[in-house]
């Protein structure tokens, strides 16, 4: 998913490419570090393919466009929703509940967090066009239990959802909004609030637990003009009996390791499988299924499970491929994937 990828999830080819500097949003403003050279950030790995609108990105989205065979998902299919989760877990417990795509709840010492959370139709910066959910999310609305936070791993359509922003503040008025740095100026003019954000390695307390910012491998932008104008992010959860990983949207690369290294072996990681191919196109930003093995094992994680599959058709794999390989990639290497249905949860040992 060079730079243009990120039109094809939010601006549909064939029709409002024109429109992408009207949705691109504000870019944060700061000093220069290792991440973030003045006005674009980038991934910790220099030896990524050029992003961006470059000659060299083209080519690549040309390539993969005249080159894709992608595998057919069937049309939307109604399921019953999951059981309602709990409304809290109590002091080293630990859940987590598949909802939909990226979206999971986890629920930590008295506290639920929900990730990535989408509740739309479709994807897009429009509703009448773009990918659209093949299922419904396998958690109703109404069923959520009290959202206390919600963390935003990028601003790409399918991760950072602006109606269910609104919808989740407008149920719960003080839920915090935690999201990479320069995300706050783009919520807060869709009118949202309780916004902060953070730099990799930055933490802040939430009640009895800790969210920390952690390097991922991906890149930003809701339009053509605001190009890794903000940053994407991994989020550890940590609480009284260990922390839970949320990868967000991200390539393999050795920030898996990093984060082990600083705050020990994984409770529980929820690490992406779906948009993997094809692999040459898609592995800078999206891990396949064997990688999100290895990532399993770079984090020692007790319990992985996969998401970022099954409910929109944004690249070649088909619906239920990126499970098959996951099952396929653990026969060779072994590591401890609970794969939840849509609307299933787990408590985390």
């Amino acid at each position: 998913m060079r730079r243009v990828v990120l039109t094809i999830l939010a601006l549909p080819i064939g029709g409002v490419l024109g429109l992408g500097c009207f949705f691109a949003a504000p870019r944060w403003s700061g000093p220069a570090t290792q991440h973030f050279d003045g006005t674009r950030f980038r991934n910790e790995d220099a030896t990524l393919p050029a992003r961006g609108f470059s000659a060299e990105g083209l080519s690549a989205v040309l390539r993969w466009q005249k080159e894709r065979t992608p595998t057919p998902w069937g049309p939307y299919h109604d399921e019953p929703p999951g059981p309602r989760p709990p409304g809290d877990v109590g002091h080293g417990q630990l859940r987590v509940t598949f909802i939909n795509h990226a979206t999971t709840l986890v629920q930590l010492d008295g506290v639920n967090v929900l990730t990535d959370p989408i509740y739309s139709e479709r994807c897009s910066p429009v509703s009448f066009a773009g990918p659209r959910r093949v299922r419904p999310p396998g958690t109703k609305y109404e069923d959520l239990p009290r959202i206390d936070a919600v963390v935003l791993s990028h601003n790409h359509y399918d991760h950072l959802d602006v109606p269910t922003l609104q919808r989740l503040q407008g149920t719960w008025p003080n839920v915090r909004l935690f999201a990479g740095l320069g995300n706050k100026a783009f919520l807060e003019s869709q009118g949202l609030h309780n916004v902060t954000e953070l730099d990799w390695w930055d933490s802040r307390a939430l009640g009895p637990i800790t969210l920390s910012s952690v390097p991922n491998q991906h890149f930003s932008n809701r339009g053509l003009g605001d190009s890794d104008g903000t940053l994407w992010t991994g989020w550890v959860l940590a609480g009284a009996a260990g922390y839970a990983y949320f990868a967000g949207d991200t390539g393999y690369g050795a920030h898996f390791t990093q984060v082990r290294e600083r705050f020990g072996p994984a409770r529980l990681a929820i690490l992406p499988i779906g948009a993997f191919k094809p692999e040459w196109f898609m592995s800078p930003v999206h891990m396949s299924p064997k990688q999100a093995v290895q990532a399993a094992l770079d984090l020692d994680a007790r319990l992985a499970v996969p998401m970022h599959y099954g409910t929109f058709s944004l690249a070649d794999d088909g619906e239920f491929e990126p499970v098959q390989a996951l099952e396929q990639a653990l026969e060779v290497q072994p590591a401890s994937f609970a794969v939840l249905g849509f609307g299933a949860g787990r408590d985390v040992p």
